[in-house]
């Protein structure tokens, strides 16, 4: 079930030292790089992590990024207040951040993107499996932005975990992944 994966896995990350959520981090930077079309792209989508939460670092891969693929548009999402849906802005090096009140960082005056715009997303999650179904923390929020997106679009999990071998209480609202980064390599669906 959704909900015991959830718990579970949400223990077990909170409980890595922060080295290890480096390290791990580091890892899943390398396999994008080494897998994915990263030149190729003129929009990718990415979340600023949770510390308290201990989710991959994306700041030392939005630095890189930024140093070796100055032509590459990030886009970040913004929970919006009515707590089901996301906007998404435009990162850049010059964005002002605040922190809102789940602590994460979030984008101050910076323009909005169109999620058909995007060409890949980059995706947070608790858990995965083997066909690509995936656990977040159950709000549904990329559910209902990853529907809005192109069919091309693609769509990559970022687990510091390897994948359960089936979720079966998957439905059909739930928006498959096309790849999923681990530490230790790419899960392709």
């Amino acid at each position: 079930m959704k909900a015991d994966l959830r718990r579970a896995a949400l223990a077990r990350r909170r409980a890595l030292p922060e080295a290890e959520v480096t390290q791990r981090s580091t890892a899943l930077w390398q396999q994008l790089w080494a897998e994915f079309p990263v030149a190729q792209w003129q929009w990718l989508h990415l979340f600023l992590p949770i510390p308290r939460q201990h989710e991959p670092d994306t700041w030392p891969l939005i630095r890189q990024l930024w140093a070796q693929q100055p032509h590459l548009q990030l886009a970040v999402p913004v929970v919006q207040p009515d707590g089901r849906t996301l906007r998404h802005y435009h990162l850049t090096p010059e964005t002002q951040l605040v922190k809102n009140r789940w602590e994460i960082d979030e984008p101050v005056g910076a323009t909005e993107v169109a999620p058909p715009q995007l060409d890949a997303v980059l995706i947070p999650l608790l858990a995965f499996d083997e066909t690509g179904h995936r656990v977040g923390y159950g709000k549904g929020f990329y559910d209902l932005f990853l529907a809005q997106c192109r069919p091309s679009a693609r769509r990559i999990g970022v687990s510091l975990e390897p994948p359960v071998p089936r979720i079966t209480d998957a439905w059909e609202g739930d928006v498959r992944l096309h790849a999923c980064l681990t530490p230790e390599r790419v899960w392709w669906f």
